[in-house]
């Protein structure tokens, strides 16, 4: 079943309403807020790594509270158990049962503050459910409530106590992108309007769950032609081969841009897919699973020349220009 132009136009106008209603916490920054909700409607988990005062969390919070779900926030620090993230199960002695207490991962969407200041083995509470959907807790599996995001935020400045998340935990993320400063028309708004404390109260809930599980289902009905996944498995065997890279794009990696670029094509009011959507979401699908190797981090190569490079190697098909 293929997406019909109708349903594509719902798909654009219930998108557009998210955007314009987390654009009251977030100004000047529609391009951010896009990949935020292309990433919950892709099913998939949002990494931000940005510098303190940006909005990260603002972000997120604007982000759940446009959902009428469920919303946790947990503040990773280095004291931080897993427990604290999945539950616990406490023996009742009144009932002489075991019963267990489902931690704040069990939220529809979930706020990993500052993740990167938990201990490896707290980050790793959060691997089986981002991946699976579901918690182990004594050998017994919980689901978690669909729809289901983890949004983690990192600060790249201060690493002293930190502890960086591995690759494999990397991977788990759908997306990896940064708030960035406003532009100066946004940063004078925002100092003009200094007396609203907390812009994310001003988002209230528009959409549901039900609404956020139709619209998850519609974007995986998007087109996408045989030639794109091509062009998509060529991007992945030539990052594989790119000079300052030790490890390329994997087929999860592959998985995920064909995942997000059809959400993006039906947020556009389209019925397939485009090259211009593959390039555009290339970055923030890729950027956190490239390894550049020691030698270009020290040169000063970023990996965003390095995706560029890429692109600008593999040419994409024309006869798919227009959706």
């Amino acid at each position: 079943m293929t997406l019909s132009t109708e349903q594509a136009q719902w798909f654009r106008s219930g998108f557009t309403d998210m955007v314009d209603n987390m654009g009251q916490a977030l100004l000047g920054k529609d391009h951010v807020v896009r990949l935020s909700l292309t990433c919950l409607l892709s099913e998939g988990h949002l990494l931000l790594e940005d510098l303190p005062g940006t909005g990260k969390t603002m972000l997120a919070r604007a982000l759940a509270n446009t959902v009428e779900g469920r919303h946790a926030r947990i503040q990773f620090t280095p004291d931080l158990l897993p427990t604290d993230v999945t539950g616990v199960t406490v023996y009742d002695q009144q009932k002489g049962t075991f019963e267990f207490h489902p931690g704040p991962i069990f939220h529809d969407i979930v706020l990993a503050d500052e993740i990167n200041r938990a201990s490896p083995k707290t980050q790793s509470a959060l691997l089986e459910v981002m991946e699976e959907g579901h918690v182990t807790v004594d050998g017994v599996t919980h689901d978690v409530p669909r729809p289901f995001m983890v949004i983690a935020t990192q600060n790249p400045i201060e690493q002293a106590g930190t502890y960086r998340l591995p690759e494999a935990q990397l991977d788990r993320f759908l997306m990896k992108s940064s708030v960035g400063y406003p532009d100066a028309e946004s940063t004078e708004e925002l100092l003009l309007s200094s007396h609203i404390r907390d812009r994310a109260e001003l988002v209230k809930p528009i959409a549901t769950t039900a609404v956020i599980a139709e619209m998850s289902a519609l974007a995986a009905q998007v087109h996408i032609d045989r030639s794109l996944v091509t062009y998509i498995r060529q991007l992945a065997e030539a990052s594989r081969d790119l000079r300052h890279v030790r490890m390329g794009l994997s087929a999860r990696g592959c998985l995920a841009l064909v995942r997000v670029v059809k959400t993006w094509a039906a947020a556009d009011g389209r019925t397939a897919v485009v090259p211009e959507d593959v390039n555009t979401l290339a970055e923030p699908v890729l950027c956190h699973r490239l390894l550049l190797d020691p030698q270009a981090q020290f040169s000063g190569v970023t990996i965003a020349e390095v995706i560029a490079e890429l692109l600008s190697s593999v040419p994409p098909p024309l006869d798919r220009a227009r959706g």
